[in-house]
């Protein structure tokens, strides 16, 4: 069902496209046969021009339903339907040229003026999180979790559409749905994780929300690490 959606939702110009070519081609065909059933003088005639006069209304019909069909499941099916949004991800720009610019510091060097340490901000994926908007509270970034666990955070934001779970696998540069949700939550449960059957190890972990016009906010990223579920002893 969300493929499907997905489909109509990507190639919905395309669709309105084809729809109203089709349309034009019938229409015309329409008007002929209106003009030949107008100007037919026997019998034969006049029952030739209706038949194809109802088949090019027919079709008229069928293409106006399938228009509005379109419009109904892009407009109002798809954005209440977790996964069906396509995200938008950047494209790499394989024409552009990169430049390179002469740090401050070695053009200071360079000019023989002392040189002025700053200190120095790394950025991390922690920063995209937003409190009481886009936040996972718990687990905290480099907590060590196994079994079923409840990860708590809030995920609320103006224009709500869904919010999707998501978690990268050591040794992997792709991102693999855990779970999804159509209600706002504000610092509540947004997930129960069942690590039993991951391999122990690194993982990352991010919240992503979508707002009814499909667009995506920058996720909230975080990374915990997988411990070995420890194995039940049966009871003597």
């Amino acid at each position: 069902m969300e493929e499907a959606l997905s489909f109509f939702r990507a190639y919905e110009v395309w669709i309105y496209l084809i729809l109203g070519l089709g349309g034009l081609f019938f229409v015309r065909k329409f008007v002929y046969a209106w003009k030949e059933l107008q100007g037919a003088a026997f019998g034969l005639e006049r029952e030739s021009a209706q038949a194809r006069l109802n088949q090019s209304a027919f079709a008229l019909v069928l293409l106006l339903t399938m228009a509005v069909a379109e419009f109904v499941l892009v407009s109002f099916v798809a954005p209440s339907i977790p996964g069906a949004s396509p995200l938008l991800t950047p494209t790499l720009d394989l024409l552009a040229t990169a430049t390179t610019t002469l740090p401050a510091q070695d053009s200071a060097v360079a000019q023989g003026e002392p040189l002025v340490t700053a200190p120095v901000t790394t950025e991390t994926p922690e920063s995209a999180c937003i409190p009481g908007e886009i936040e996972i509270t718990s687990p905290l970034p480099g907590q060590e979790i196994n079994g079923i666990f409840t990860v708590e955070g809030s995920a609320s934001i103006e224009n709500f559409g869904f919010y999707k779970f998501e978690m990268m696998p050591p040794g992997s540069s792709e991102w693999l749905t855990v779970q999804a949700g159509n209600i706002p939550v504000q610092s509540g449960r947004l997930v129960d994780w069942d690590t039993r059957r991951l391999t122990p190890g690194d993982y990352q972990l991010r919240l992503v929300l979508v707002d009814n016009q499909a667009q995506s906010l920058p996720p909230c990223e975080i990374h915990v690490r997988v411990a070995p579920t420890p194995e039940e002893t049966p009871e003597l």
